[in-house]
Parts: C-alpha cells; sequence; structure tokens
C-alpha cells in the first residue's frame, strides 16, 4: 500500500508550503486581514474548548501576522467578557499592514495594551502565545528569549498559536528556547515540526484549523510528510481466513545474541511470535538455547558459533531480522555477513547497524528495514547526532537515499522515510526510554513483513503498533518502570480489534 491509496495519513507541510496555500487564499478573494480574524477566531474556539472555565487571558504578541493573530484573539476575549492583558513586545506604532489593523481593532474594542517588560507579571488563568509563529531563522535572542523565559517560569498553562515561540517549523528542532505549551492551534497546513525531533516536549495537544481554505489551493502542493493515524489499524489487521495455517503466516529469523548477550534476540523472537508470525526462528551464541526454550518454547532455536554454521539459515526464512544483541566482535560480523549473502528481506538494527556503518558502508538493498537511533543514524550518515537531531526528517531522506530501502529514524516522532516519500508516527511516551525497546521493534517489524511482503508498509504499521503498545501499558500502569517485554501483550491486542 503506497501513501497515495490510503486515507489513513494525515499530510503534513514546511512553512514555504502554508505561506504559499495562504497566499493563493488571498488571491482567491479572501482579504488578508479576513483570513487573520479566522486564525484567531478558531484560535479563540480552541482556547474556549479546553479552558471553558477561564474568566481572564494574558495575549503575548510580537510584530508580524502571529502576532496579529493575537491581537484579533484579545479583542474576541475581552467582548466575551474575559478579563484581557495584551502585552506586546513591539511598540503598537511601529506594527504595520494587517498586523496594525489587528492591534487597533484591539484596541478599538477596549483591549488596554501594556509593552514587556522584564518586570511584568502575567495575570491570565491562561497565556496565549503569539510571539514569533513559524517565520524564525535565527535563535531566540533578547527580549524574546527573556519573554519566553518568563511564560515558561510561569505557573499558567499557554496556548501557542500557530507554533510555540522558537520551534522550527520545519524540522521540530529548537532555535535555543521555545515556549512550552498546553496547547498549540495551528493553521491551514499541519506543520512537520510540530510532531518530531524536540517538538513533543513543546506543542502539547495539536489542534489543526484548516481555516476553510479550498481543496484545490492543495492540488499541485504535495504534502512534504504524513503522519500515521491509529485508524490505519482497521484497515490493515482483517480477520484472518479460516483456513489459514502457520505456513501462510511467514517465517522469521532472528539472529543476534552474541555470547554474553542473548536477551535482546529473544524480546525481538517474542514480540515477532505476538505480532502473528506463523513460525520464528533463532540463530544465537549456543551457550544461550537453554534460556531460549524456557523463555520462549515455541521458538525454533538453533545455537551457532559462526559464520558457517548461521549460513545456511536465511535461506529458510520469508524475513531475516539481524543486529539485536549482535555485536560487533568476530561472531557478530559472520552471523551479519550470512544475513547480507542471504536474498530474504532484512530487518536491521543495533549493532548490525553499527557494523553496516563501519564495515559495509557502500551497501544498499531494496528489500530491508534499517531502524537506527540518532546516535546509529550518525554513524552511518558520518555525521554527528547533533546533525541529526537539528534536521531528522532531511537525516532520514538521506539515509534512505544512500542506503534503499525503508529506514526508521527512532525517537519522538519517528520518522519513517521510504519510496513513497515521509511519514511520522506521532504515537509512543518517555516510558519506552528502556533498554530492549529497539529489539521488540525489530521483532514486530519482521513479523509484519513476513506476514504481508510489503516493506513500507510493514514498517508504518510497525512502528505504529510498537508505539501505541507502549502507550498503552503507560495508561494502564504508568511510564516509569515500562519494560520491553511488557510491550508485546498489549501489541497483540491492538492487532486483534
Amino acid at each position: 500500500m503506497s501513501i497515495s491509496n490510503t486515507s489513513m495519513l494525515r499530510p503534513l507541510y514546511k512553512a514555504a508550503q502554508v505561506r504559499e496555500l495562504d497566499r493563493r487564499t488571498i488571491a482567491g478573494g479572501i482579504d488578508g486581514f479576513a483570513l487573520m480574524q479566522r486564525a484567531a477566531s478558531s484560535a479563540w474556539h480552541s482556547f474556549r474548548s479546553r479552558w471553558p472555565q477561564a474568566r481572564s487571558i494574558s495575549v503575548l504578541c510580537g510584530s508580524g501576522n502571529n502576532g496579529g493573530d493575537g491581537h484579533v484573539l484579545a479583542a474576541l476575549a475581552m467582548q466575551s467578557g474575559l478579563k484581557v492583558q495584551r502585552v506586546t513586545l513591539k511598540p503598537l506604532e511601529e506594527l504595520n499592514g494587517d498586523a496594525a489593523r489587528a492591534a487597533e481593532l484591539a484596541t478599538s474594542a477596549g483591549v488596554g495594551c501594556e509593552e514587556w517588560s522584564a518586570g511584568i507579571t502575567f495575570t491570565g488563568e491562561v497565556i496565549v502565545d503569539a510571539l514569533l509563529g513559524t517565520g524564525l531563522s535565527g535563535e531566540v535572542e533578547g527580549r524574546f528569549k527573556r519573554a519566553i523565559e518568563m511564560i515558561n517560569a510561569a505557573d499558567q498553562p499557554v496556548l501557542a498559536i500557530d507554533i510555540p515561540s522558537g520551534l522550527v517549523a520545519d524540522t521540530g528542532a529548537v532555535l535555543g528556547i521555545a515556549v512550552k505549551a498546553a496547547c498549540t492551534v495551528t493553521f491551514i497546513g499541519d506543520k512537520v515540526g510540530l510532531h518530531t525531533g524536540d517538538a513533543p516536549a513543546y506543542t502539547g495537544e495539536i489542534d489543526f484549523r484548516p481555516l476553510g481554505v479550498k481543496a484545490q489551493a492543495y492540488f499541485d502542493i504535495p504534502p512534504t510528510a504524513w503522519r500515521l493515524d491509529d485508524s490505519l489499524l482497521t484497515e490493515a489487521f482483517a480477520p484472518r481466513l479460516r483456513t489459514h495455517h502457520k505456513g501462510d503466516m511467514g517465517h522469521v529469523l532472528v539472529m543476534g545474541g552474541a555470547p554474553g548477550f542473548g536477551g535482546a534476540a529473544l524480546l525481538a523472537c517474542q514480540a515477532a511470535a505476538r505480532l502473528g508470525a506463523g513460525k520464528v526462528s533463532l540463530a544465537t551464541a549456543p551457550e544461550h538455547i537453554t534460556a531460549s526454550l524456557v523463555r520462549c518454547p515455541e521458538v525454533m532455536a538453533h545455537g551457532v558459533r559462526g559464520g558457517a554454521e548461521a549460513a545456511e539459515l536465511p535461506s529458510n526464512a520469508d524475513v531475516v531480522v539481524v543486529g539485536p544483541g549482535l555485536g560487533q566482535a568476530a561472531w557478530g560480523q559472520a552471523v551479519l555477513q550470512s544475513a547480507l549473502q542471504s536474498d530474504a528481506p532484512l530487518v536491521v538494527d543495533a549493532d548490525g547497524l553499527n557494523l553496516l556503518a563501519r564495515q559495509w558502508p557502500d551497501v544498499r538493498r531494496d528489500n530491508w528495514i534499517l531502524t537506527p537511533h540518532p546516535g546509529e543514524a550518525a554513524r552511518l550518515l558520518g555525521c554527528e547526532v547533533a546533525d541529526i537531531q537539528a534536521d531528522r526528517p532531511a537525516a532520514a531522506l538521506a539515509l534512505q537515499r544512500a542506503r534503499g530501502g525503508v529506514v526508521i529514524l527512532k525517537g519522538a516522532g519517528s520518522l519513517i522515510a521510504g519510496p513513497s516519500g515521509l511519514v511520522i508516527c506521532p504515537y509512543g511516551n518517555p516510558g519506552m526510554a528502556s533498554g530492549g525497546m529497539g529489539d521488540v521493534l525489530s521483532g514486530m517489524l519482521g513479523a509484519l513483513m513476513a506476514q504481508r511482503g510489503d516493506v513500507e508498509f510493514s514498517a508504518w504499521l510497525g512502528t505504529m503498533v510498537h508505539a501505541l503498545a507502549a502507550d498503552r501499558a503507560a495508561e494502564e500502569e504508568g511510564e516509569r518502570g515500562l519494560l520491553a517485554s511488557d510491550l508485546a501483550s498489549y501489541a497483540r491486542k491492538l492487532i486483534n480489534p
């Protein structure tokens, strides 16, 4: 399945694309100030739906159209009977264009205005961030930096208009400092940078409002990325036929577990079995066989001492998962080489990726999924982790172009780069910051590939099921103490709607 033939993915855009959509809408006959009023009205409704009992509000306005949205929202709040504190970071007489019209509207509505100062106190029950918007290009400095520091130090929740100030709309990186919002209401096109990188720590709930922009405005502006939606599960996991047997459900071989590192491979095996693979085999160091049989007797475990014994196994599998607990010593090198010499589709994780970066820098395949975290991605691309995190979408796409197949760049807002483009998974939680989570993901991916045969769609599904299983586990028992081995049972429930 490709992006073009499913309605279960949500389009995401870069800031420049949204500005073009804005321009087209205005050129099509909607006055720019009228569009600003629509945005402010949408932000007001978002505010009211989230904080219906609030009787006061503090609105911080910058100098551009984002600030203009704030001025109009302040007028709407005043007209609705709220006590409004309007704070501007640029004198009203220096504003121009629609922002100046918006400020005049608020003043005509009886909203007072004070210029920001370091000693100001926010009096509203909720703070509205209308400072910088999506046009930010350099690090936040000066009074805007100090204002954001004060917002983040305040006790009041924050509604960010279009994007939390200081966050990059295209990447999700923070330019020095950013507003930490409880809710972000964003307009016309949902932004890539609201869903990955540092963004999940700053956006809060994301409320997308299209502002009535007509569909024809979008027709020749392809989304930069797509966001997964859990409704895809219903489309993907139809009931099995009554005649299905284990041979129809695929055979996954997990290759990993160097001497002393057997647990990771076992986690991958168990996850593959719980995600419905018909048969699961394990190629691991001989000393791990007993533990394998005790932990998961359904797995066919093979003790392998090196490449010669490992080489025979991939030909019998539909998918090979290689990397969990692999190590980078001679044993791991030999096992990975056996997998690479096979024609079977691969999932490569952990030290499999580190060995690819070190010993097989030019190998690329169309039938594999690579699952790096930022450190592994940096090694594969020959750069620093900071470079990866500064622009995660670009890093994922670069790695996919270099290595082929599908690349899953793990982290908050995991990115899936494949032949169809870039997809973002908005699910998952900080409880996943524990050992073995990547091993479980690799096993899930292997199981789905073995059953479906579609590498890219399996990557979308596996990433989403993995993250949603962690969310369900956290909802029931909390984030702290969440173990990788907890996910398999929750994932099983998700794929059996």
